[in-house]
């Protein structure tokens, strides 16, 4: 970036990714001002619920940021109310963009997270950016809408969406998939309900999803879509292996009716040249991923 000022807010800092991206973030030089939705004793934290947009031109105005990173959002598949996808994820969105133009800066990067889930059920191998979107939940109807929403500001703001596929770490909630797993064997459970066992998804490690926001947030591209993902896919029945392999127990898996969601999507496996072209390198094998969640002291 030509400007040496280096002030970026981050919503979503609390969170899971937030957590591992804001040190990312300061060691490459930035200041970096959260914003999050309860209080926080944090210094550079600043409370501003996405939709109130008078707290969100406030935070603004205060910050006066060089660049934005917007992880918010309602990201849980399951969550139990389907309006709240479209309330925090798009209208939350469109209120910070809206909060920026008020106060009348222009910000050198504006990064806004999509989701990978957009694409739904596709037929080809490793997805590239130019595929048809399809969604089949309301999370990533949200998620689209919110897209397609944003496209109308691209020629009087730098934005860049980023569409991330399947992450973790550890932290990570255990509502989620890998850290569900994780926990039955760090506890030594002898059984485990999951649900269908060829679901297959492409997973990174949620420090190299720190990297490459770093990476795009420092980049001169802006109107454009990139994946975030590894460009390989893992089926829950190879974590389940890996998991025993790594921990040298076995565990028995029940496949719970319930758990298995309409409209599942059995494989998603993302292609990640364009993010590569930005510099980015993968650093963990999903295998180091696992191992580090399952022997992490925590």
């Amino acid at each position: 970036m030509a400007s040496s000022s280096k002030r970026l807010l981050l919503t979503g800092a609390d969170g899971f990714t937030g957590r591992y991206l804001v040190p990312a973030l300061r060691e490459a030089g930035w200041e970096v001002f959260g914003l999050v939705q309860s209080p926080s004793t944090s210094g550079h934290h600043i409370v501003a619920d996405l939709m109130d947009s008078d707290a969100l031109i406030r935070a603004i105005d205060e910050v006066r940021p060089d660049a934005l990173i917007h992880l918010a959002a309602i990201s849980f598949v399951g969550h139990s109310d389907p309006l709240d996808f479209y309330r925090v994820n798009m209208f939350g969105t469109m209120n910070l963009l809206s909060a920026i133009k008020s106060t009348g800066q222009s910000l050198q990067k504006i990064i806004l997270a999509s989701s990978a889930n957009v694409y739904g059920n596709p037929s080809c191998g490793h997805i590239k950016e130019g595929v048809c979107p399809a969604p089949v939940n309301h999370y990533a109807m949200s998620k689209l809408a919110m897209e397609h929403m944003v496209r109308s500001h691209f020629e009087s703001m730098n934005i860049l969406i980023t569409r991330p596929f399947n992450y973790t770490g550890v932290g990570q909630g255990k509502s989620f998939l890998v850290p569900k797993i994780v926990d039955h064997f760090r506890r030594g459970e002898k059984k485990i309900e999951l649900g269908n066992l060829d679901v297959a998804r492409d997973f990174l490690d949620v420090r190299d999803v720190a990297a490459a926001y770093v990476r795009l947030v420092e980049s001169e591209s802006s109107a454009e879509v990139v994946n975030i993902c590894s460009g390989e896919s893992v089926s829950l029945q190879q974590i389940i292996e890996m998991s025993e392999r790594i921990t040298g127990r076995s565990i028995e898996v029940v496949v719970n009716p319930a758990f298995v969601r309409e409209n599942e999507i059995k494989q998603l496996s993302g292609e990640n040249s364009r993010l590569m072209d930005k510099g980015w390198k993968r650093t963990y094998s999903f295998d180091e991923t696992l191992r580090w969640m399952l022997t992490a002291d925590c």
